[in-house]
């Protein structure tokens, strides 16, 4: 053998050996899918049948392997709306070009008003990446591609913007597939119903629902009692991923007081009015409402009393409820409004006619809501105004009278003019559906949720 010869074999020896100590990096780079290529770093012999040999001891396509190529990525990430954000602002924040930006903002509003988003709401933003997307990546937005965004306006809908073939950005709008399922509830009452059902996993919602409900034949500031319990049938309403985004109506609800029990049923008519029922088909509704405002608390019954600003002995000749300010106050039934305006040591006062012989009154508003005016014609439960302090005022409450043929009379013991009562085919079946809800509480158990199934 040559000198030459030995010499050969010595420098690819040398060069199997840097190989396999890592002192020679092979990189494969795909290129347009071909089989990478070799290079040599930080040291290279610079010989190209050397570096033919090493390329053969790469991996390389097979029938069984094919060979390393990229594909473009997609990816989303979920940006929340800050305090004064607007949708432009977030996607200049993800690194959205401005024109981009305003194209998508442009096709979203054909479902949804960008001037709509609240702090605190989630946007879906959906890019596609040309490299693949390290772990932990929240850097790359502004450098891929921005192919997409989707919002939910509420729980039920989503929003999605996305390019079509053209490239250009269109909106879809779909209902979301949501499960519907019935919780129950029950608990004793050892401080208030609120406490109570709060401590049974009742959502204060629910808790609010069940009292307005209840409400017109309950005085909860005085006939509650330690001991006294409550049972409740609720919906609760998850999303396509098992998330619970919604409860729902009360179906059926219960208090006994003092030995005395109460019962609602959730019952829809032949005509499709949804109100709800005693066991024996009688609405629970009156034509108007004990107390027409929420989370009040009552600091002044009707009769004599001394009076806080004039200092002497008067007949107080309705109920005072303490408020915040601001604090919404409804129309005890419906009616006609017949006076609405100021009104001496009342303050601004709205006197509402809801037959010939039951008028309403409510002193002492901060203000009121939008198009209430003498002659208009109002709703049981709708706005009217809002607790204040106006007139002869020591802090914000409402002052609330019933007048009952022109007299003023205690809305705490008045009794109230009943609601409907179901006859004949239409209580037939309230009878049939309020034994199914019966059922269906039942086959539930004690503080436990249904089957999705149900």
């Amino acid at each position: 053998m040559t000198y030459r010869g030995i010499l050969s074999i010595g420098l690819l020896s040398v060069v199997v050996f840097a190989y396999a100590v890592n002192l020679i990096r092979i990189d494969v780079e795909p290129d347009d899918g071909n089989v990478g290529v070799v290079s040599m770093a930080p040291i290279s012999i610079g010989n190209p049948a050397v570096a033919a040999t090493l390329a053969l001891r790469l991996p390389h396509a097979t029938g069984d392997q094919p060979a390393p190529r990229i594909v473009p990525a997609t990816y989303t990430q979920t940006f929340e709306i800050g305090k004064g954000d607007t949708l432009a602002r977030l996607l200049h924040r993800a690194g959205i070009n401005p024109s981009e930006a305003h194209e998508a903002i442009e096709a979203l509003s054909e479902y949804y008003n960008p001037r709509r988003i609240q702090r605190g709401q989630d946007v879906a933003l959906t890019f596609r990446s040309a490299q693949p997307i390290p772990d932990g990546d929240s850097n790359s937005a502004g450098t891929d591609t921005f192919i997409g965004l989707s919002i939910e306006p509420d729980y039920k809908t989503e929003v999605t913007v996305e390019r079509d073939d053209t490239g250009n950005f269109k909106a879809a709008q779909r209902e979301k597939d949501l499960i519907r399922a019935p919780v129950r509830a029950v608990g004793s009452i050892d401080n208030s119903l609120y406490v109570s059902g709060r401590d049974a996993g009742v959502p204060a919602v629910v808790i609010a629902r069940m009292i307005r409900i209840l409400s017109w034949d309950v005085d909860f500031q005085r006939d509650i009692r330690e001991g006294d319990t409550f049972e409740v049938m609720y919906e609760r309403v998850d999303d396509e991923n098992g998330r619970t985004v919604y409860h729902g109506n009360v179906l059926y609800a219960a208090l006994t007081l003092s030995g005395k029990r109460l019962t609602v049923y959730r019952h829809k008519l032949a005509d499709g009015t949804i109100d709800f029922f005693d066991d024996a088909g009688k609405a629970t509704r009156k034509a108007l409402m004990r107390t027409p405002i929420d989370g009040a608390r009552l600091t002044s019954g009707f009769g004599k009393r001394r009076h806080p600003i004039l200092g002497y002995t008067k007949m107080h000749q309705g109920v005072d409820f303490a408020a915040p300010p601001g604090t919404p106050i409804y129309a005890a039934g419906g009616g006609t409004i017949v006076y609405a305006g100021d009104k001496g040591g009342y303050g601004n006062y709205v006197m509402l006619r809801h037959n010939s012989a039951y008028q309403t009154a409510y002193g002492h508003l901060k203000g009121f809501a939008r198009g209430i005016r003498a002659g208009k014609r109002v709703e049981q439960g709708q706005v009217i105004g809002y607790v204040g302090t106006t007139g002869r005022s020591t802090g914000p409450h409402l002052h609330y009278e019933i007048h009952l043929n022109n007299s003023q009379v205690n809305p705490l013991s008045v009794r109230m003019p009943s609601g409907r009562v179901l006859a004949g085919a239409e209580l037939d079946k309230f009878l049939t559906d309020r034994k199914a809800a019966d059922a269906k509480f039942a086959a539930l158990g004690s503080n436990r949720v249904a089957s999705k199934s149900e």
